[in-house]
Formats: structure tokens, C-alpha cells, sequence
């Protein structure tokens, strides 16, 4: 039986990533993080990530504890299963490990990019304890087709959700 999510034995950093960047890559393909994002990591010296494609044409790049954390969890998956083994390919396709240089940046991998169709000017959408890597033009066009009924979809997903503290509500 399958037992996710993972419990990870030793400590792995919280990281509560938050923000939402324009970068422009330069002529090598370097991705300069933004100050913000490196403050966020703190100073503990986790300058190496993980990079691989997302869920849609986007990358996702992850702190290398988060990634091991997430591996540990896709590898917990039954190898005899065609649906989970799928899962299990398409998570480690074009994953590839970087290391911020010393002015901060990362070489993003031209698979990748050609996967995300990044040319020069990129989002950083940074939440949770990861980062999404967007071409501006197909994060742009993301935006444009969020749904009209957001607010319905948050209501059905948190509208059972009990707030702490609600000072209106003799409990």
C-alpha cells in the first residue's frame, strides 16, 4: 500500500517561498535570481537546486532538499503500475541539478527552455517551497485565462474551512 506523503527522517529547510518576478535571461541562458528569492533561501549555504518541466509548459525549480524530499516521495510509487511509472517518468524528465554562480545565477538547460518555449524574458512564480519558471508571453496568457468563477472555485475548496480566531462566532 501506498503510504504518501513522504515523512522525511532528517530536517528539511521550510522554505515559504512568495513573490512574483520578471527576469530576463542573458545571452548564455543564465537566470539571475533576484535578490528577494535569495533572501528567502537564507543564508545556510543551499545554493544548488533541482530543475525539471511542470505540470504545464512551465519549469519547476526546487531547493535540492525540497527535491530530494519530493523524490522520496515519487519513489514510493509502484514501478509495475503503466500509471504510476508514467508519473514516475514524467516527474524525472529533463531533471538536471544547478548551482548558483558567484553573481547568483543559474544556466537554465536549453531542453528546457525549449520545453517551456523561454526565449529571454521570463516569471518567477515563487510559492510554497518551490519556483515555477514561465516565458513571460505563456505566463501572460495564463493570467488572461484564469476563470471567471474564482471565487466560487475558492469557496467550495476553503468555504468549510472554520477560520481561527473569528472573534464573530461565540464558537
Amino acid at each position: 500500500m501506498l503510504s504518501l506523503p513522504y515523512q522525511p527522517t532528517e530536517s528539511v529547510k521550510q522554505y515559504q517561498f512568495t513573490g512574483e518576478y520578471e527576469c530576463k535571461l542573458d545571452a548564455k541562458g543564465r537566470l539571475k535570481l533576484p535578490a528577494a528569492i535569495i533572501k528567502q533561501i537564507g543564508g545556510d549555504g543551499n545554493l544548488r537546486f533541482t530543475i525539471n518541466r511542470g505540470f504545464e509548459k512551465h519549469l519547476m525549480l526546487y531547493p535540492n532538499d525540497v527535491w530530494e524530499m519530493k523524490t522520496n516521495e515519487i519513489n514510493q510509487l509502484n514501478i509495475y503500475s503503466t500509471q504510476q511509472r508514467q508519473a514516475i517518468r514524467y516527474f524525472y524528465r529533463g531533471a538536471t541539478e544547478l548551482e548558483i554562480d558567484a553573481a547568483e545565477r543559474i544556466n537554465l538547460p536549453g531542453s528546457l527552455m525549449e520545453y517551456a518555449g523561454i526565449d529571454k524574458d521570463v516569471v518567477l512564480f515563487a510559492y510554497q517551497n518551490q519556483i515555477e519558471i514561465w516565458a513571460k508571453d505563456k505566463y501572460d496568457e495564463m493570467l488572461d485565462n484564469e476563470p471567471d468563477e474564482f471565487g466560487s472555485i475558492a469557496e467550495s475548496i476553503f468555504g468549510g474551512i472554520k477560520p481561527l480566531g473569528n472573534l464573530h462566532d461565540p464558537m
